[in-house]
């Protein structure tokens, strides 16, 4: 996923761009409004012609143009990438205005990097419905996620998962073989950074085995100890 920071403070600019690398993301780097303006103009024309999709991640104190004013052109242009706004102006208010100017998402400095690579993940996500895409399936071996129908199959056979199932199933099967943490897992599928029930992550992860692994051959959900769960065809039979 191609990824642009528009961000005017050199040191989380810099470790952005680290972070983000280090998780197989491009980076562009834009230091001003003006500057950033023209890399979203230019990544919304590259979507247009199918070339791949662009998540934004806008500062609001930027020189030459606020990212306020930034969003608010995009959005007149009828630009809508997926942009989400990193500022230390946390108040309900300015959260709202960024909202309202057509920003998809808020996140108040300082945060937590595993927060803002699942907020990342959500939008691009939220990106790509929006697109006339081939992605309303997802195929991993012989799974079969439906994302317009929400019906899901192994092997030809129909199962039944309730709606936080499929949305968990969904998550693993939209990026096969990386591995999502707990505390991404919450952010994404129940839209919190804290467990209300201390293990509601492992609790569902295990009946989601449950209804896609066991009786098959070989098992798809598998967990790395002390870090979190994947989706992969790499798996030892299952039990």
């Amino acid at each position: 996923m191609n990824i642009l920071v528009i961000e005017d403070d050199a040191r989380i600019s810099d470790f952005l761009e680290r972070g983000l690398r280090a998780e197989g993301h491009q980076v562009q780097l834009a230091r001003t409004g003006p500057e950033g303006l023209a890399l979203a103009r230019e990544a919304a024309r590259l979507r247009r012609d199918g070339s791949g999709a662009t998540v934004i991640l806008l500062d609001v104190m930027l020189p030459g143009m606020t990212g306020l004013e930034v969003c608010q052109r995009l959005r007149a242009e009828q630009v809508h990438l997926p942009m989400l706004m990193l500022t230390a102006l946390g108040t309900l208010e300015d959260r709202v205005t960024g909202l309202r100017l057509g920003a998809d998402d808020y996140l108040t400095k300082p945060f937590e990097f595993e927060e803002l690579l699942a907020r990342i993940e959500a939008l691009a996500r939220r990106g790509r419905e929006q697109l006339p895409a081939a992605g309303a399936r997802l195929v991993v071996a012989d799974l079969v996620l439906d994302r317009e129908r929400a019906r899901v199959s192994r092997a030809g056979t129909p199962l039944t998962l309730t709606a936080r199932e499929l949305a968990l199933l969904e998550l693993l099967m939209s990026a096969p073989g990386r591995l999502f943490s707990r505390e991404r897992i919450l952010v994404e599928v129940w839209g919190t950074s804290e467990d209300p029930l201390t293990n509601v992550v492992d609790v569902y992860i295990r009946r989601l085995r449950s209804k896609i692994d066991e009786g098959f051959e070989r098992a798809l959900i598998h967990t790395v100890r002390g870090m979190g769960y994947r989706l992969e065809d790499t798996g030892p039979p299952a039990a």
